[in-house]
């Protein structure tokens, strides 16, 4: 099958390694254009060199999904330097662990919600919102097996993905037709 993507913008937050690294290499491969945020600069620009080779055009940028004010920023160069978004994956994602459940603090419970729902709620209403307005597109929300089958190892990271299905299927309500959000 052809996955012929020219001429597409993608997004992926924790594109510099990992799975969002192997997303961005498919997603290449396909001739789409690319935006690689994650935390660190150095690693967003190195990915973004990578995939150049392949032909495809390539943005690096640094944004911690955490921090509400960075994303804005973020998408506003996006779209300066593409002029659109028609992918966006939700990908960055972080599950520290703890010794046990009563240690959980407060720091490390407000950065895995911040990452795995806060970060992906202002992405998908900042450029879904733009995508609804304009030509359509895509989100893509990376979830976890955890969010339905929660241990009591993971269960910040269970309950922050288990919050990421919800809002998907109200993203899905909230921009349909012409913008599809999946998990």
């Amino acid at each position: 099958m052809d996955f012929n993507l020219r001429g597409k913008v993608v997004l992926i937050t924790g594109g510099s390694r990992g799975l969002g690294r192997a997303m961005a290499q498919a997603f290449a491969e396909a001739g789409a254009n690319l935006a690689i945020v994650s935390r660190k600069l150095p690693a967003c620009e190195e990915a973004a060199a990578e995939l150049a080779k392949l032909g495809v055009e390539t943005f690096a940028h640094r944004c911690h999904v955490a921090n509400w004010d960075e994303i804005e920023p973020m998408v506003d160069a996006v779209y300066r330097r593409f002029g659109r978004i028609d992918v966006l994956i939700n990908n960055a994602g972080m599950s520290p662990l703890y010794p046990s459940l009563e240690e959980v603090t407060e720091d490390n419970f407000d950065k895995v919600i911040g990452v795995n729902f806060k970060g992906p709620f202002r992405l998908s209403a900042l450029v879904g919102a733009r995508m609804h307005r304009g030509d359509g597109g895509s989100i893509i929300n990376i979830s976890s097996i955890a969010s339905l089958e929660a241990s009591p190892y993971a269960l910040p990271y269970a309950g922050a993905k288990a919050a990421l299905n919800v809002l998907t299927t109200g993203f899905a309500a909230a921009y349909s037709p012409n913008v599809r959000v999946n998990t």
